[in-house]
This record gives structure tokens, sequence and C-alpha cells, in this order.
């Protein structure tokens, strides 16, 4: 992450013009990671890695 900071989860959703609530639920079902998890519970994402995790989750998947 370059000279990015780190998003706080509102801002994060913003950005990616979902809600908060839809954000985290992702989280806590695994189909993306934050960047930290503070000592309070709560998140910070570097915008590229979430992008990157989003375009990821929606990939189909290939079973060889």
């Amino acid at each position: 992450m370059a000279d990015e900071r780190l998003l706080t989860t509102a801002e994060a959703a913003k950005l990616l013009g979902v809600s908060r609530r839809t954000l985290a639920r992702y989280a806590a079902d695994g189909k993306i990671f934050p960047t930290v998890v503070l000592p309070s519970g709560h998140y910070r994402w570097d915008p590229e890695d979430l992008r990157s995790q989003l375009r990821d989750a929606r990939r189909p998947r290939t079973d060889d």
C-alpha cells in the first residue's frame, strides 16, 4: 500500500456504493478480509486490496 491511508468500513462502503452493513457482512461471511482489525474489533480497509478481493470473488470458479 503506497501512501494511501486505510479506510474505515463506512468510507470503504461509500467508495464501493454499498452499505456498511453489507461490507461488514461480507467480511463476517469470509467473502472478503479487512486489511487490519483493530483491538476494538473495527475494520480498516486498503482500497486497492478491497477492490481486488471483490473482483476475485465475482470471478466464476472453474472446477477442474
